[in-house]
């Protein structure tokens, strides 16, 4: 396997020796190849580059055997490039503006929830930058232990609609994408990340719905990218979607949406085995396809959902054929804060009519162009 991955890197366009500028031109940091990232500090924020986020989705059962789909976003946005450094991490109010997202979804009783939250650094919201610890309000995701892989706890409630309490424990130890621990975007060195995840945790914790309390059980997906710049020019947006399957093996793949409509050559597919060994798949080598749209009468966006994924399987050889299906078609982030529509969904992974797994699905850039992430 490990052959097979060097060799289909040494085929990739970004495979090659080029030189890649420490800073954008406005200031901010430029992920390096072979950047060494000392764990679990960098779990934290790195205020020195522009964008970052800490993104967790999951499925959940309750103990009264419904289904639950949740999704916990915290995002940092620097407002300069190499802010004043205070005790907490930051220079208090001017230098990072925070966002956080939840959202719910109640499978059975078909009801979705979302909530945005927007302040400056300071009393109101913040990340530090030594470790997993986060906040927005009353909103919490932060490291209860202190090691690489900690167990982490997360409070955060959704509008009028659920509270939760989880507690995130990892099965598999995190991973990190792309060559030479750098995800490339685009052809421009400057639209990359560093992209770290925990492809598997377990959860565990309390709800509380409509004043009742239910105990939940359940596996989530979760996402820590740091860079200066998301897309580059000609770059519209980005379907992706992270698989959790039920024979403990997990797919993240993602594509970037050129503004004609074609496949960027940067987008990607991963697979990631039972022990967190990862297989590269070139993007002309699986296909992501949907057999409809729904439009959403809040932003007039109109999304690709319902979608078949054709790849081959590592471990067995063979071209399967997965249908990722939306538990429901209106799940869209309002994006009122943010100025940002962008449909983010739990769904089912069937193959041959079976269920053989579960998944989120993030599509970007159909309502709105995504001029933030670019970072200009």
């Amino acid at each position: 396997m490990k052959i097979t991955v060097i060799v289909l890197l040494l085929l990739c366009p970004w495979a090659r020796a080029e030189t890649v500028p420490p800073f954008t031109p406005d200031g901010f940091r430029v992920p390096q190849p072979g950047q060494v990232l000392d764990f679990p500090r960098n779990h934290g924020s790195h205020p020195d580059f522009r964008l970052e986020w800490w993104y967790v989705t999951g499925h959940l059962t309750d103990d009264q055997g419904a289904s639950h789909g949740f999704q916990l976003t915290f995002f940092r946005n620097a407002l300069r490039p190499f802010p004043e450094q205070q005790d907490d991490g930051e220079a208090f109010g001017r230098d990072q503006l925070h966002m956080a997202h939840s959202a719910w979804v109640e499978v059975d009783a078909d009801r979705f929830h979302s909530e945005e939250r927007l302040a400056r650094g300071g009393w109101d919201a913040g990340a530090s930058v030594t470790g997993l610890n986060l906040f927005q309000g009353n909103w919490r995701l932060a490291a209860r232990t202190g090691d690489a892989n900690p167990v982490m706890d997360a409070f955060f409630t959704v509008d009028t609609g659920p509270r939760a309490l989880l507690t995130l424990e990892p099965e598999k130890p995190f991973v990190r994408f792309g060559e030479n621990g750098v995800e490339r975007k685009g052809k421009d060195p400057t639209a990359a990340s560093l992209y770290i995840t925990w492809p598997r945790l377990k959860v565990t914790g309390l709800i509380e719905i409509e004043g009742q309390p239910r105990r939940v059980l359940g596996t989530a997906w979760m996402d820590h990218e740091i860079s200066s710049s998301q897309l580059e020019a000609g770059q519209a947006g980005w379907d992706w979607a992270s698989i959790h399957l039920d024979d403990g093996r997990e797919i993240m793949m993602y594509i970037l949406r050129r503004d004609d409509g074609s496949k960027d050559p940067y987008s990607v597919l991963y697979w990631i085995d039972r022990e967190g060994g990862l297989t590269l798949v070139r993007p002309a080598d699986f296909r992501w396809r949907a057999a409809r749209t729904w439009t959403s009468p809040a932003s007039g966006g109109t999304y690709p959902i319902d979608w078949l994924l054709a790849v081959r399987d590592p471990e067995s050889g063979e071209a399967v054929r997965l249908r990722v299906r939306p538990l429901r078609d209106a799940q869209e982030h309002s994006g009122a804060l943010s100025g940002i529509p962008y449909w983010e969904g739990a769904c089912v992974v069937e193959r041959d009519g079976r269920v053989v797994g579960r998944a989120y699905v993030e599509l970007t850039g159909y309502a709105k162009a995504l001029e933030a992430v670019r970072g200009r």
